[in-house]
């Protein structure tokens, strides 16, 4: 009976792993949407003893101490204003986001890469106005080509994204799984019912 005790003493936290808990700003907006902010629930606990959050949701299931049971928080709220940064990093990551997860010659979903309108070869940099998503096969096929010599042309031109602009981008792109206490923090703005 002492090893069932101690399996499941040891097992259960483990289930826990999975009740991450939003974190929404002061205003109430997560602090980004894609990757969507998330704490594990160690962390939002932890911050909540720390007074740092208020809980706005919870999870039914509890995580006790010697002297505490609460429940695990699913939505937090921070006391303090994080200014949101107005300087978008030039990461592949961002760049896929900017360019929505497709090729920006052929509109393909998928095992992107990215890819120098002009050709490094050629003089090219690597920026955000000359560095776009690209399918392998669009970027095979144009290699170290101009654009009019490959016969391919860019859905759009390639800019600099705005940090709000890359927010609003992240929105489409939901992570798999959403608590439903998570949804009316994150689209507020979407058009009710009538």
């Amino acid at each position: 009976m002492d090893a069932d005790f101690r399996t499941e003493f040891v097992r259960a936290p483990s289930a826990l792993k999975h009740h991450p808990a939003l974190v929404l700003n002061a205003d109430y907006r997560p602090l980004s949407y894609y990757p969507l902010s998330l704490w594990p629930w160690q962390d939002a606990v932890k911050a909540v003893f720390l007074d740092r959050v208020d809980i706005v949701a919870e999870y039914e299931d509890t995580v006790r101490s010697p002297s505490t049971e609460i429940r695990i928080p699913s939505v937090i709220v921070l006391k303090d204003y994080v200014k949101p940064q107005k300087r978008v990093a030039f990461t592949r990551f961002n760049l896929f986001l900017r360019d929505e997860f497709r090729c920006q010659y052929c509109g393909s979903k998928g095992d992107l890469t990215f890819d120098h309108v002009v050709p490094r070869a050629k003089g090219g940099i690597t920026s955000w106005e000359n560095v776009v998503a690209a399918c392998s096969p669009c970027n095979l096929r144009k290699g170290s080509k101009s654009l009019r010599r490959s016969g391919l042309s860019l859905r759009k031109p390639p800019r600099a994204p705005a940090a709000e602009q890359l927010r609003n981008l992240g929105r489409k792109f939901p992570p798999n799984h959403l608590h439903e206490s998570w949804i009316d923090f994150l689209y507020w703005d979407a058009e009710l019912e009538a």
